[in-house]
């Protein structure tokens, strides 16, 4: 679980990077998970994106995907989303510490 803190830092980090993950007509299929996963693995924050000829919204997919790829949903605005998956083998991105009290 992210906090407020690092979901503001990874959304920073999101802004430079183009959207690689497009969900179209065909919806949520295998392929999509494949390549989320995939992604993910390679570079553990990704930008997607739903088009408006999806049976589904932007949250309901990033929700989805999410779930079946073992990620968390950073950011929804509009059609766009974000996830982030840590690589626990070769871990590229450092998140900031949460606040313990």
């Amino acid at each position: 679980m992210l906090t407020s803190k690092q979901r503001a830092y990874l959304r920073g980090l999101a802004n430079s990077y183009d959207t690689i993950l497009i969900v179209g007509k065909g919806g949520l299929t295998d392929t999509i998970y494949k390549q989320a996963s995939d992604a993910l693995k390679a570079r553990e924050l990704i930008k997607g994106k739903v088009l408006e000829t999806c049976e589904y919204t932007s949250r309901g997919a990033a929700d989805i995907i999410a779930q079946q790829v073992g990620a968390d949903v950073v950011q929804v605005i509009g059609y766009k989303f974000i996830l982030y998956k840590p690589n626990p083998d070769e871990p590229k991105i450092k998140l900031p510490k949460a606040n313990k009290k």
